[in-house]
């Protein structure tokens, strides 16, 4: 079976024709920095972690809770903008001893990650994080936790200003 290519109209270009400026052109050296846009509900919940505060957002309709907050409730499908104080303080839901970290390196130790119900939120509607201060043999199930916050000269609007949960 034999292919027969169709050759396309039109004048093909070749490196030879802007090396020997036979084609006007323009060099363009962008600046392909870029910014991210959190968007409203989580925006305000990274600038208060920034502050050293847990917000959540309550539906008006059907009365949930949530951290992280979101722009609309995904129950009733009615929009949260009841915006919640909580403490930095929970329960651990569940959580994980993980050998292995995130770029695939074993370690002696593990770190434990737990997903943390946050005091004064629906339950199973928790925020996941690291455990600290505690022994991997000692974490349970429904232990009760506390931020240990970074100092605030460190912070700077993530997750990760909260070094990680303790027990109380």
């Amino acid at each position: 079976m034999t292919v027969q290519i169709k050759e396309f109209p039109g004048v093909y270009l070749r490196e030879a024709d802007f090396r020997e400026k036979r084609v006007i052109f323009n060099e363009w050296n962008p600046n392909a920095q870029y910014a991210w846009d959190a968007g409203v509900a989580i925006g305000r919940y990274l600038a208060e972690l920034k502050e050293g505060r847990l917000i959540g957002v309550r539906c008006r309709h059907c009365h949930r809770t949530v951290i992280p907050p979101r722009n609309v409730c995904e129950w009733c499908f009615r929009p949260m903008d009841d915006w919640i104080a909580l403490p930095d303080t929970g329960t651990v839901n569940t959580f994980s001893l993980c050998y292995v970290t995130w770029d695939m390196k074993r370690v002696e130790e593990p770190e434990i990650s737990a997903v943390i119900d946050i005091d004064g939120t629906e339950p199973l509607v928790g925020i996941m994080h690291l455990l600290g201060e505690v022994e991997p043999d000692d974490v349970k199930i429904g232990m009760r936790v506390k931020a240990v916050w970074r100092p605030p000269e460190e912070r700077e609007g993530s997750i990760l200003d909260i070094k990680y949960f303790r027990p109380v």
